[in-house]
């Protein structure tokens, strides 16, 4: 007997789920969700964006990690801060068209997220996913659905022969009606829980499967669109693709389980609440600590106190996480300096209060940040 999925059956696309079972998860994601907003407001403007910088460079890197396309970090970071206008110190001007399509795409995903998701925006977004390519061919149609012309859209792993098969998509001919009904929906004046919208618009729009490739990528910007309209902000805070990549073989193993299921979601959107929940959990605990760098290099700029690059380097060591104690060994091997100016060094840093030494003295001599007290400065 042949497989059946979820586009095949009868009352497709009419979705169910027990809110019972939700209602608590979403109280739940709800508070962190309010939590981390309110944390980050109390923050000033220019923080604010420097937060939002890193997490776009985190979902971008890691939502086509996920479909194993590497991206080099520095030059998406670039690339969106030249687009949002950001100027960040010691970031070099790289331009790649490929990364420069890939950011595109989520820029107009999540700083116009108010704007409805229509046909052109979805083709838009799929020629920026494969930039050169601008013409339909036979062997791969970008910007255009997909026409099955090499064989039914599936989804596969496994060497030639010895596949495996996941998934097959709807077949082309309703690509086209199918899309226009999710796009009604998504824009809709129907009520629903905007986060439950964020994991039902990834499911339905990777299920339709409409283009040749980039599937996934697109899915993921649209629920990252949703996750902003629920946030009701283009400033992004956590990462949802971030938190999939590490948990990549569940989503994949929900995805395909509730494909070929029935059209009752409630373990897809268990997953992917808890997912979110996740996300921003972590989000919320790397936001502290690179916020708290972020103030540490402002209130020095204040007070004009310029740290030699030996200086900034070991800083900025102590920031994302040292291992171990700082001695002055430590200073020389990271500096590959001098004794004698690896204790100059660290001395400038005590007396302008940035460092201080701890309580164990003598030959395990060792310093930390010194984040009980306000820098200071040289009046």
């Amino acid at each position: 007997m042949a497989r059946k999925y979820i586009h095949e059956l009868i009352d497709w696309p009419g979705f169910t789920w027990n809110a019972k079972t939700l209602a608590p998860l979403l109280s739940g994601v709800r508070l962190c969700q309010g939590l981390l907003l309110g944390k980050m407001r109390g923050y000033g403007f220019a923080s604010q964006w420097t937060a939002t910088l890193k997490v776009l460079t985190e979902e971008t890197i890691k939502s086509s990690a996920i479909e194993g396309v590497v991206l080099d970090p520095e030059n998406v970071r670039s690339s969106l801060a030249r687009r949002l206008g950001l100027e960040v110190g010691g970031l070099k001007v790289h331009k790649d068209r490929y990364v420069d399509g890939v950011v595109e795409m989520m820029l107009d995903a999540t700083q116009k997220f108010k704007e409805p998701l229509t046909k052109e925006r979805l083709s838009d977004w799929h020629t920026h996913l494969f930039p050169g390519v601008r013409t339909t061919s036979d062997r791969f149609r970008v910007g255009a659905w997909r026409d099955d012309s090499q064989g039914p859209m599936q989804v596969v792993s496994g060497p030639i022969g010895r596949h495996k098969i996941h998934y097959v998509a709807p077949i082309a001919s309703r690509v086209e009606s199918e899309i226009g009904k999710f796009l009604k929906w998504l824009d809709g004046s129907e009520q629903q829980d905007p986060l439950l919208k964020a994991a039902i618009a990834h499911l339905w729009f990777v299920t339709i499967h409409p283009f040749e490739d980039g599937n996934g990528r697109i899915g993921r910007a649209i629920a990252e669109m949703c996750l902003a309209r629920s946030d009701g902000s283009a400033q992004r805070f956590y990462s949802m693709s971030s938190q999939i990549l590490e948990e990549r073989k569940g989503y994949y193993d929900v995805l395909e389980k509730t494909q070929a299921g029935s059209l009752d979601i409630t373990e897809w959107l268990t997953w992917f609440l808890g997912c979110l929940d996740r996300a921003i959990e972590q989000s919320s605990r790397i936001s502290d600590s690179a916020l708290e760098k972020e103030l540490f290099w402002q209130d020095l700029k204040k007070r004009n106190l310029s740290p030699n690059d030996r200086q900034k380097k070991v800083l900025n060591k102590l920031f994302s996480g040292f291992e171990g104690k700082l001695t002055r060994d430590k200073w020389m091997k990271i500096t590959k300096t001098s004794s004698r100016t690896a204790l100059r060094d660290i001395e400038e840093l005590i007396v302008a209060g940035v460092i201080e030494q701890e309580e164990a003295g003598g030959r395990s001599t060792s310093y930390r940040l010194n984040r009980g007290a306000k820098v200071r400065g040289q009046d």
